[in-house]
């Protein structure tokens, strides 16, 4: 078997028409014998859940504020519906996705992230309530999984052995299991086609960025709102040894499995 490929899944995306093309790549890689875990969020999904029951989303740096009720809608949507949806469209294209969240057998075990200061969140720690920081990751039963030749399809929710469930970011969830599992690729997909150096010009792609030269770009503004976390989770993950992480917009037939081929020919790629 080859190595694995971690595939993180924005909530857009998975809501998108591009899903079908994705899922028809992920069945193509797995039948070629590829270990495929897709990751994926729901924040647009839950922010109109939110507003329908009447809440408020808070949103600081890219980041949401996750109160008890919050944690209620993130289960709902997340476990709930887009895991079922990703799922569904991976049964149409052919492969055998399994949906799993943190609780399940702790695939993602976490504790409660502490206060702390974030970039474009003001100079004081923020408390983000019921948000996590991933402390394990259940090798063995995603291993069994893809051996058996089944796709994991694991929601951004982690776990804690009392039983806690914890919204976590889906860049973050998909970096540890990168990270975790050794993968040859981690791909993030979200409504983005890159790093972008003018954000109203999608032709002004980055195809190749350095951990410095991004570093140097939020610094310079031309990185910002929910792309700096992104970044800044892919910096982490590439310094605990990931060897690449492509950040790619929503996908046609055929360029995901490009993507992982050939970095940096159809989205922007994070290199050491």
């Amino acid at each position: 078997m080859s190595a694995y490929v971690v595939i993180k899944l924005g909530g857009e995306v998975v809501a998108s028409a591009h899903m079908a093309a994705i899922a028809a790549d992920v069945a193509e890689m797995q039948a070629r014998g590829e270990r495929v875990v897709v990751v994926h969020g729901g924040g647009p999904q839950a922010t109109e859940l939110q507003k329908k029951l009447g809440q408020t989303p808070k949103i600081v740096a890219g980041r949401r504020i996750t109160d008890a009720e919050t944690l209620d809608v993130m289960k709902m949507i997340v476990a709930g519906k887009v895991n079922v949806d990703a799922c569904a469209a991976l049964v149409a294209a052919g492969a055998r996705p399994v949906g799993l969240h943190g609780a399940s057998a702790l695939a993602v075990e976490a504790v409660k992230r502490p206060p702390r200061v974030v970039t474009g969140g003001g100079p004081d720690p923020i408390d983000f309530g019921h948000v996590g920081d991933v402390t394990g990751i259940n090798e063995e039963l995603l291993g069994l999984l893809s051996v058996a030749g089944y796709v994991p399809v694991i929601a951004c929710l982690g776990a804690d052995r009392a039983g806690n469930v914890y919204n976590i970011n889906a860049d973050v969830v998909a970096n540890q299991l990168a990270i975790a599992l050794d993968a040859k690729a981690l791909v993030l997909v979200s409504d983005v086609r890159g790093v972008l150096r003018d954000v109203s010009d999608p032709a002004s792609r980055i195809a190749r960025l350095s951990v410095a030269e991004g570093r140097q770009a939020i610094a310079d503004g031309i990185v910002t709102k929910g792309m700096i976390p992104k970044l800044e989770e892919s910096f982490a993950a590439i310094a605990e040894g990931v060897n690449a992480v492509h950040v790619v917009g929503r996908l046609g037939r055929g360029q995901l499995a490009r993507e992982v081929a050939e970095p940096g020919s159809v989205g922007t790629v994070l290199v050491p």
